[in-house]
C-alpha cells in the first residue's frame, strides 16, 4: 500500500468527505477576506491533486511565493479544522460538551457568574450522564473557583454537593486512568510481540495483570471502568491464549453496549473494537453460529448513517469485517473463494491507505498469504509473504516469524527443495533468536530438513509420524499458537489422507455442524 500521503494538510483534505468539502466553503464564505480566497483556491488545488507535490502547486498558485505557502497552508489547515468543529459539534458529546464549557468561561470572563452556573450546570449534567468524568473535572473545578473567589448567593446549599461531586469524579478518573494504561500496555505488549511464547511470556504477563489490576475490583462501576476492565481482561487473556476466558469478556465488552445503546453513538470507536475482539474469540473458539451473528452485528452496524458519516468509523468497520470474512474462508476450507475477495479488499485499502498503519497492512499480507497457500496458490502465497519479510522486524514479532515459515513450506509444496534447506536454517535461526520455538515448530523444521530427500514413496509414512508427533499438542496453550497462525495439523492431515488441505478443513467444518 502506498505512502505517498506525507503533508498533513493534504493528508486532512484527501479524507473530507463530499459534504464536508461543501461545508467548508459555505464557511469560508461567511468568514470571507482576501487572504480566506487564497485559501480556497489552494483548497481546490490540494483537492485536484492525486498526491502531494509542492513544484506543481506553485505552479497551480501563480501569485502565490514559496515563503508564503507555509503561511497559508497553516491558515487553510486551520479554517478546515474550525469547519469540521462546527459541522461535527451536533454528532459529537465531547464536541458540545466543550462548547458548554466554552460559553461559561467566556461569561465568567465578562464577570457574568450566574449565567455561567448555568451553563456550567447544564454541562456537568450531561457530563454525569455520559460518565465524562475527565470533563467534569474541568467544570467543577471552574465551579469551585466561581464559588470561592465571588459571592453568588448559592454557596451555603453548593459547597457539600461540590465536595461530594468532586471526590466522585476525582475517584472514577483515577480507577479509569490505572484500568485504561493496563489495557493499553497489554494491547502495546501484544502489538510488538504476539501471543506469549513460553511459560516465562506467560508468568511476566500474569505477573504484571496482578500487579497493575486494581485490588478492589469489586468497587468498579460505570461505564468506562467497566469497559477497560473488560478490555484488559481480553487482552490478559488473549495474549495467553486462554480463548474461553478471551471470549467471556469480549461478549461482556459488547453486552456493555447492548445494555445501553446510547453509550454506541458517544464510544463508537470502542463499539466497534468490540465487536471485531468477538468475533476474533468465535473465530478462535470456531464457534461458526456465533460467529456469523457477531459478523451480521457488524455489518449491519456498517450500513448506519453513524458509521457512514465519519471515516474513522467507516475504515475501521470495514477492515473488521474484511478480516472477519478471511477469517470465516480460513476456518471453513473455502480458500479459492476466500481468495476471490482479495482483489477488492486490497483497493478498498488502497482507497483509504492514509488509514491503514504498518501494523494492519501487516495482517492482511498474512492473511491473503494463507488463503492462498490453503488454495494451492503457492506462488501468490510467497509474494504476500515477501511483503512482510522484507519489512523492517520492529513490530508483531510473532507475524514475522510465521511469515518466514510459512514462505519455507510455499517452496516445499512448489518442490524447491535446495531452496527449501537454505531457507529452513536461515527461519530456524530467525525464530530460535527471537525465543520463537515452540515443540511443533521444532518438529516442523525437523521434517522439512529431511523431507526433500525422502523418497516420495517413504512420505506418506514420514507425514504420519509428524502428525502423530504434534496431534496432541492441540490441547496445549503453550503449543497452540503453531495452530492459531497456520492449521499445520490439517496441512499435514491433507498429506496423510491424500487430500487437499481445503477438503481437509471443510470436511471438520461440517464435521463440527452436525454436532
Amino acid at each position: 500500500m502506498s505512502n505517498r500521503h506525507t503533508d498533513i494538510l493534504f493528508q486532512l483534505i484527501r479524507s473530507l468527505e463530499k459534504a464536508e468539502k461543501r461545508s467548508f466553503k459555505l464557511y469560508i464564505r461567511r468568514n470571507s477576506s482576501r487572504e480566506d480566497l487564497k485559501i480556497t483556491r489552494l483548497f481546490d488545488a490540494l483537492d485536484k491533486m492525486p498526491e502531494y507535490d509542492e513544484k506543481i502547486l506553485l505552479k497551480k498558485l501563480a501569485d502565490v511565493e514559496k515563503p508564503q505557502l507555509a503561511n497559508l497552508k497553516t491558515h487553510l489547515y486551520k479554517e478546515l479544522l474550525s469547519s469540521l468543529r462546527d459541522l461535527r459539534s451536533r454528532d459529537s458529546i465531547e464536541l458540545q460538551l466543550n462548547e458548554q464549557l466554552d460559553y461559561a468561561r467566556i461569561l465568567y470572563g465578562k464577570g457574568l457568574f450566574q449565567q455561567s452556573l448555568k451553563f456550567l450546570e447544564k454541562a456537568k449534567e450531561m457530563g454525569f450522564a455520559y460518565g465524562k468524568y475527565n470533563f467534569l473535572s474541568q467544570v467543577i473545578s471552574l465551579e469551585k473557583k466561581i464559588e470561592t473567589l465571588h459571592i453568588t448567593r448559592s454557596l451555603h446549599e453548593k459547597v457539600e454537593r461540590l465536595t461530594s461531586e468532586a471526590l466522585e469524579v476525582s475517584s472514577h478518573i483515577y480507577q479509569v486512568f490505572r484500568l485504561s494504561n493496563l489495557a493499553l500496555r497489554l494491547y502495546g505488549w501484544y502489538v510488538k510481540n504476539g501471543h506469549a511464547r513460553n511459560a516465562e511470556d506467560e508468568k511476566g504477563i500474569r505477573d504484571f495483570f496482578k500487579t497493575n489490576l486494581p485490588a478492589n475490583g469489586g468497587a468498579i462501576n460505570g461505564f468506562y471502568e467497566e469497559l477497560y476492565l473488560y478490555q484488559s481482561y481480553c487482552w490478559y487473556a488473549f495474549i495467553r491464549q486462554d480463548f474461553i476466558m478471551y471470549y467471556r469478556y469480549a461478549q461482556k465488552w459488547v453486552d456493555l453496549f447492548s445494555n445501553e445503546p446510547v453509550r454506541i453513538g458517544v464510544e463508537t470507536g470502542h463499539y466497534i473494537k468490540g465487536v471485531h475482539t468477538l468475533l476474533n474469540a468465535h473465530f478462535d473458539l470456531r464457534n461458526y453460529r456465533r460467529f456469523d451473528e457477531a459478523l451480521k452485528l457488524l455489518e449491519d452496524f456498517y450500513e448506519t448513517p453513524l458509521c457512514k458519516n465519519h471515516d474513522n468509523f467507516r475504515v475501521y468497520t470495514f477492515i473488521y469485517i474484511a478480516a472477519a470474512k478471511i477469517n470465516r474462508h480460513l476456518i471453513t476450507g473455502t480458500f479459492k473463494e476466500g481468495q476471490a475477495l482479495i482483489a477488492g479488499i486490497r483497493a478498498q485499502l488502497e482507497v483509504d491507505s492514509i488509514h491503514i498503519d504498518p501494523h494492519r497492512e501487516m495482517v492482511f499480507n498474512y492473511k491473503f498469504a494463507i488463503l492462498c497457500f490453503g488454495s494451492g496458490d503457492y506462488n501468490t502465497s510467497i509474494d504476500f509473504l515477501q511483503e512482510i519479510i522484507n519489512k523492517p522486524v520492529d513490530l508483531r514479532y510473532d507475524l514475522q516469524a510465521y511469515a518466514r515459515l510459512v514462505h519455507l513450506m510455499a517452496h516445499y509444496e512448489l518442490g524447491n527443495y535446495d531452496l527449501t534447506e537454505y531457507l529452513s536454517r536461515q527461519v530456524y535461526r530467525f525464530m530460535a533468536k527471537m525465543k520463537n520455538l515452540t515443540t511443533v515448530e521444532e518438529a516442523m523444521f525437523a521434517f522439512l530438513k529431511t523431507a526433500s530427500k525422502t523418497h516420495p514413496r517413504l512420505l506418506k509414512a514420514e507425514f504420519n509420524k509428524l502428525l502423530t508427533r504434534i496431534k496432541h499438542f492441540e490441547g496445549d496453550r503453550h503449543q497452540t499458537r503453531a495452530f492459531a497462525y497456520l492449521d499445520i495439523i490439517s496441512w499435514v492431515e491433507s498429506k496423510v489422507q491424500g487430500k487437499t488441505m481445503s477438503e481437509v478443513v471443510y470436511s471438520k467444518y461440517l464435521e463440527s455442524n452436525h454436532r
